[in-house]
């Protein structure tokens, strides 16, 4: 490949303790929970709005918070759900115990009511935001692994920033990997790379008439279809529609397989495929779906609904046997409950008839839960470098458990709430003080139970 190297100079913007790449669920908990400590915030988002994937992604369902008898995710995620739930945003004729207790239940929501509740609480906490931008290129020590600034882009042309601090919430590690953090990457060091999928939302919907059993059945239904010619694919693997208002659902529905989210000819031929199969779900509710006969597609979102990419290498890294032996760490920011969510490989029965069986062994019962330990967060030996969200340090199986919204979240919270510690105690990412770390999260309403604690993180 020919190289064109180019010099440009650039303005430089000082002032900042902390600066948040991505404005998803882990970069706006964890700008906004720093800001809340008097943390001096710049927040860096890509698309016009902070929520990512549950905004402009429009994955409008936050999974499990619960495990059946108590809930598990508090802190910020919890501020957030209840918040929406007293603005009247989720799902029409929901309760609190659908976050507060039970199992395995999914807690839909009206995406725009997530907008306005993140841009409340960054305006109250005093976060600067910059929407439309993003992290291009970093200025960084590698041996002493230190970052000393970024370099963003946006309309006004190109800034160089520096702070005191850096989390990378981008979902693809993309701050990370520009500071030469080790990643792991999905199709590159793993076989195979878990499928996207592009939502959608649909209005017309008469829910007192939707059939929900034969919607329960709903991978007989997508063959049925296929075999008349109405779907490009045999997908049998779908997650299904969830109710967001009145007549509105929000759809998960349509793997497009083999997306290669880290390269962008691939992102661009996925989001045009996925545009594609989403009319053909479209015809196929109508048709097969009571209560679906004049259901009408109101949008699809402008972000692909990216599941896996890339993992940094971190101080420690989430293992399934963590999962399986219900491992408690005393460094442990939060605890979680959802099963093993990866997700077919491919569109073939095999692959599906796998998933069903794996699914069966690879949750965890009523009251169980598995420790998510600090190091995760860190890349091995960085200094004031967080990673938080679907790109933490974790194995595959671990990381299609917690690359969700509420995981994500507070992740997001400890990360935030660990830089503003570094810099009031003039620690490092690595050498933190996690002691002290997890009595804050809990100060601030994260459900933390183990009793042991510990000043040094868990290490591989």
């Amino acid at each position: 490949m020919e190289i064109y190297n180019y010099i440009r100079t650039i303005p430089v913007q000082d002032g900042y303790d902390l600066v948040v790449a991505g404005g998803g669920p882990a970069g706006a908990a964890a700008a906004i929970c720093a800001a809340r400590l008097g943390v001096k915030v710049l927040l860096v988002e890509a698309m016009g709005c902070l929520g990512g994937m549950g905004t402009s992604g429009q994955v409008c369902a936050f999974d499990p918070m619960a495990d059946g008898e108590k809930p598990l995710v508090g802190g910020f995620m919890r501020e957030i759900v209840e918040t929406l739930y007293a603005g009247g945003y989720l799902m029409p004729g929901i309760n609190p115990d659908y976050w507060l207790k039970d199992y395995h239940r999914w807690v839909p929501f009206h995406p725009e009511g997530l907008k306005l509740t993140l841009d409340d609480f960054a305006i109250d906490a005093d976060v600067e935001i910059r929407f439309f931008t993003r992290v291009i290129d970093a200025d960084f020590d590698e041996r002493n692994k230190t970052v000393n600034g970024v370099v963003v882009q946006n309309v006004e042309g190109l800034k160089y920033v520096k702070a005191k601090t850096f989390i990378d919430c981008t979902g693809d590690a993309v701050l990370s990997k520009l500071c030469g953090v080790g990643c792991r990457e999905a199709g590159r060091d793993t076989e195979n790379i878990m499928p996207s999928t592009l939502t959608s939302i649909h209005s017309g919907i008469d829910w007192d008439r939707m059939d929900q059993p034969y919607h329960d059945d709903r991978y007989m239904m997508i063959e049925k279809a296929y075999a008349e010619g109405m779907l490009t694919q045999c997908d049998r693997h779908l997650p299904g529609m969830s109710r967001i208002g009145n007549s509105l659902g929000y759809l998960n529905g349509g793997h497009v397989y083999q997306l290669d989210a880290l390269n962008c000819e691939s992102l661009t031929k996925g989001m045009i495929f996925g545009r594609k199969i989403v009319q053909e779900y479209l015809r196929m509710y109508r048709k097969y779906v009571p209560g679906c006969e004049n259901m009408e597609l109101v949008i699809t979102p402008s972000l692909m609904g990216v599941r896996e990419s890339r993992r940094i290498e971190g101080e420690y890294e989430l293992k399934f046997d963590d999962f399986i032996t219900r491992r408690s760490f005393p460094d442990q920011i939060g605890v979680f409950n959802k099963f093993i969510d990866v997700h077919c490989y491919d569109s073939s029965k095999e692959s599906w008839e796998r998933f069903l069986r794996r699914e069966e062994h690879e949750k965890l019962g009523i009251g169980e839960f598995f420790g998510i330990p600090y190091g995760i967060l860190v890349p091995r030996g960085w200094k004031n470098l967080w990673t938080a969200g679907r790109c933490a340090s974790t194995d595959v199986q671990m990381q299609g458990c917690i690359r969700v919204m509420p995981a994500a979240a507070m992740m997001g919270q400890a990360a935030g709430t660990a830089a503003a510690q570094a810099i009031k105690s003039n620690q490092t990412a690595a050498e933190l003080d996690t002691e002290t770390l997890i009595k804050t999260l809990r100060a601030g309403g994260a459900y933390l139970p183990q009793i042991a604690l510990s000043r040094n993180m868990t290490r591989d």
